[in-house]
């Protein structure tokens, strides 16, 4: 039920991929358990908003559906901003994204069984003879084996699963004769070549078509995969070879789970994010619930269910308990050092760790799972998304907001667009094929009752991707040994664990308050600050004490401050802990302090019709010109300039003046360009590179420079475009003639009434059901800057772990404790901005610490160098972190 992979911080077409993952955790709660315990204060849904919402689902669905088909089947995925469909090796590489994509017609596979439970039988059944009459496995191209096993593989067994539901009641797919079974086995021994290692963990990547032979499969070198890459095929292969017979698919995933299970940390039980597929060694040593790792503990229980095998819940227990140990810091859910659990790897979350507080309700843990998706709803309705329910009410109206913000900030007229950066709202040209395969799916199934769903879908498990497999599958061929290889390892005192799944009549105490009282504390959970250790400041709190001295705020002639360096250096562990985390900052400070501060992106926003504000593109800023950070955003409608290069003076001033003029890049300096429009009487300008086919999904972020001269007289505001962005403009304005757009640091809210207006009464033209943005002042977020390709763009799992998935981390500060909740503490050094988390190492080092390299210091920094000669044992040990194994 939850979103294994994604991409980084809560993978959507909206924008990221976790607001699925949440999705899927709010999903479970309500899929779990049959309860009804109702909130005090939120009064119970009526069944008549619970249809409507329903619908909407439906409409949305049929939305991104119909979009895909139309424009970009059988490609594998849509772009819905340029109405076209992805062809891998026809647009620029995204990297690892890319692995995703098989020329095997992805979307519609991965959506095959959202169709039944959206009671769309008759377009199931179309879709699956397209399917066997178009889809082609047998390509050259080297795609992800995670990515394969849960979309593509799990898509076929999950529409085999309806499949055959269907046939045996009698009405649809009466001629279904297990064509897809078929295809699932044809595509389950092309996978099994990754497994071709001496430790059983498969390749990250094969080829379709040639293995991981050399040299045609261009692949077969890698030796890192990540520890959910390796630890999410259980399902899917267990439920092939129960289905086929064929039980050599079971024995290669459990002989991976075995591996993972063995090369634990003994001491922490804790496995890291990235393992060594020959050796086994941990390549990265940092542990947590989320991206690299989430869907592995997902599968462990889930495994249990589906197959029976006490072996995998003994496991899950004994990771569970050390979880819960070492990793759970409420409401948060932090990464820690598997060699050194009490010490934290990082201090934000990534918004792939979305599906835990499902996974937690699966095993009956509920009050952490309700602190945790609060803290994660809290998120989402500050910044419409994750930066990725039971009988209780309160978690429709979670579901709701969701709709909303879907409906309000990622749709488009061709689809649903991936959000690029939450703070300025631009778009990204993406719909992923997860979106159909789970979003709708668990939205819908959110706000359906039972008489709404075709068939008991209690009699099916979850997988990773939201696809459907039979329970009845773990009384089938079960020829594979169920030894019990977990006490091999290490003796457990299982005496605590559940061996049972929980009864859902008992999972909330019996007291309508029960859910209220553990949401309230975490009303006012996200601000602006990041957290500094929650136990820490806890303490701080209660007794009174300052909080630790951050590098930012020290000065050298400040005797406290000089004292306070004193007492680092003493024995006590905690003060020995702040002074690492200090002298980590002020090396971190005296770098940064080197490097020229970068200004953030920012957007253009379509506010026309058809569009009415729905498509938002990156724009690099420039350093000279109107800061629209500062200033009033700037709307006006777009006019070519004549010379197109803006380099000498206007031909047609008369065509830009009042208006925001569209210049290309090169030629002259970018200061010449902007002064020529400006004289001209342009309101603002938009430069759009000359370089054919770049793009800002995969280029890092262009920042326009002066011309070295006095660039005070330049006062209108000047944003770029890359190729592929600059295109979508003026595309529009060849179809449209008049174009107008909004200049800003962040895109505005739609106004609905106008987009009424505007609406055609014809239900084919609903994707014009956005509005057209509003001139409210845009809040400012303290999010990540995105500058390399795989930063700036979202990714669709997070499995092949890269500095996108830092990048999509939700910064949370820490909870004050009840016994104060409406009191103010106004300290100013937790009040300090969120780590900027593209300088941030791709691989995080054990060593990592809390720290924010990117403020903008108010102070000159005194040197250091005395202070550092000092503790030069100290900077030692804390560089030597990594490399110690115990």
């Amino acid at each position: 039920m939850s979103e294994a992979g994604g991409g980084r911080v809560c993978g959507c077409p909206v924008p990221l991929r976790a607001p699925w993952s949440l999705v899927a955790a709010t999903a479970a709660l309500c899929l779990v358990s049959a309860t009804s315990v109702w909130t005090a204060g939120a009064a119970p849904m009526s069944r008549e908003e619970k249809q409507k919402l329903g619908n909407q689902v439906l409409e949305m669905f049929d939305h991104a559906y119909g979009n895909y088909m139309e424009h970009a089947y059988p490609a594998d995925e849509l772009m819905p901003l340029t109405c076209r469909g992805r062809v891998r090796g026809q647009e620029p590489s995204r990297g690892d994204v890319d692995d995703a994509l098989g020329k095997f017609s992805l979307t519609l596979i991965d959506s095959l069984d959202t169709l039944v439970v959206l009671n769309k039988t008759k377009e199931f059944e179309d879709a699956v003879r397209k399917v066997l009459r178009d889809v082609n496995l047998d390509n050259d191209v080297v795609v992800s084996v995670f990515e394969t096993n849960i979309r593509v593989l799990g898509g076929l067994l999950g529409g085999h699963s309806l499949a055959i539901m269907l046939r045996e009641k009698g009405e649809y797919m009466q001629w279904y004769n297990d064509e897809l079974l078929h295809m699932a086995k044809q595509l389950g021994y092309k996978l099994l070549p990754a497994f071709n290692t001496t430790s059983g963990l498969p390749y990250p990547r094969i080829n379709l078509k040639f293995g991981i032979r050399k040299p045609e499969a261009r692949t077969g070198t890698e030796t890192d995969t990540c520890t959910a890459c390796a630890g999410t095929l259980i399902l899917e292969f267990a439920a092939l070879s129960r289905f086929t017979g064929a039980t050599i698919f079971e024995e290669y995933a459990r002989k991976a789970l075995d591996f993972l299970w063995e090369k634990r940390q003994r001491s922490s039980n804790l496995v890291g994010v990235t393992i060594n597929i020959h050796t086994g060694d941990w390549v990265r040593k940092d542990s947590g619930v989320g991206a690299g790792i989430d869907s592995y503990y997902e599968y462990l229980l889930k495994a249990y269910v589906l197959l029976g095998d006490d072996s995998f819940l003994e496991r899950f227990n004994t990771h569970y308990d050390a979880i819960m140990r070492y990793i759970s810091q409420p409401p948060l859910l932090l990464d820690v050092h598997i060699h050194k659990p009490m010490l934290n790897a990082r201090t934000w979350m990534d918004a792939l760790l979305a599906f835990f507080p499902g996974l937690q309700v699966l095993k009956g843990d509920i009050r952490p799972a309700i602190e945790t998706h609060e803290m994660l709803y809290q998120v989402i309705k500050k910044h419409n998304f994750l930066p990725e329910a039971t009988g209780d009410p309160y978690y429709l109206e979670v579901g709701k907001t969701l709709i909303e913000n879907l409906n309000k900030y990622a749709r488009v007229p061709c689809g649903f667009a991936a959000m690029k950066d939450v703070r300025t709202g631009s778009h990204e040209d993406r719909m992923d094929s997860f979106f159909l395969a789970e979003m709708f799916k668990y939205l819908y199934l959110l706000f359906a009752d039972k008489e709404d769903i075709i068939f008991d879908i209690e009699d099916y498990i979850f997988t990773t991707e939201a696809h459907l497999l039979p329970l009845w599958l773990s009384t089938t061929n079960q020829s594979i040994s169920k030894k019990n290889t977990t006490s091999e390892y290490t003796e457990l005192d299982d005496s605590n664990f559940d061996w049972t799944c929980p009864n859902t009549q008992i999972l909330f105490p019996n007291d309508p308050l029960y859910a209220q009282s553990i949401r309230e504390p975490l009303k006012n959970v996200v601000d602006k600050s990041c957290p500094r250790g929650i136990i820490r400041v806890e303490e701080n709190f209660r007794s009174g004490t300052k909080p630790p001295l951050r590098a930012r705020d020290f000065m050298a002639t400040n005797p406290e401050h000089l004292e306070i360096l004193k007492k680092m250096g003493a024995a006590s562990s905690i003060d020995a802990e702040d002074g690492l985390r200090f002298m980590q900052e002020m090396i971190e400070l005296s770098s940064q302090q080197q490097k020229e501060q970068q200004l953030p992106p920012r957007a253009v926003q379509i506010v026309s019709h058809p569009f009415f504000g729905r498509v938002v593109l990156t724009a690099g800023p420039a350093q000279f010109g109107l800061d629209l950070s500062k200033h009033r955003e700037t709307r006006g409608f777009v006019a070519s300039s004549k010379p197109y290069n803006g380099c000498s003076e206007l031909t047609n001033p008369e065509a830009v003046v009042g208006k925001i003029a569209l210049i290309q890049r090169g030629q002259c300096m970018f200061a010449e360009k902007a002064r020529n429009i400006q004289n001209a009487g342009a309101i603002g300008g938009i430069v759009i590179d000359d370089n054919e086919g770049s793009s800002s999904d995969t280029a890092p972020l262009f920042q326009m420079a002066g011309d070295g001269k006095d660039t005070d007289d330049i006062k209108i505001p000047m944003l770029f475009l890359f190729s592929k962005e600059g295109s979508i403009i003026l595309e529009a304005l060849r179809e449209y003639e008049e174009v107008e757009v909004l200049l800003s640091d962040k895109a505005k809210d739609r106004d609905p009434e106008m987009e009424n207006e505007e609406q055609p009464s014809s239900e084919s033209d609903s994707q014009n059901q956005s509005g057209e943005q509003s001139t409210s002042a845009s809040q400012e977020f303290d999010l990540v800057d995105q500058e390399s390709p795989e930063e700036s763009s979202l990714d669709s799992h997070p499995e092949s772990f890269s500095q996108a998935d830092a990048d999509s981390a939700v910064s949370i500060s820490p909870v004050e404790q009840t016994s104060h909740p409406t009191e103010n503490h106004e300290t100013p050094s937790l009040d300090g901005e969120c780590t900027d988390l593209e300088n941030q190492p791709q691989e995080q080092s054990e060593t990592e610490e809390d720290s924010n390299p990117n403020v903008s210091w108010g102070k000159k920094v005194q040197p250091i160098d005395s202070i550092l000669a000092d503790w030069n044992e100290d900077i030692e040990a804390f560089e030597m972190m990594e490399k110690d194994e115990l």
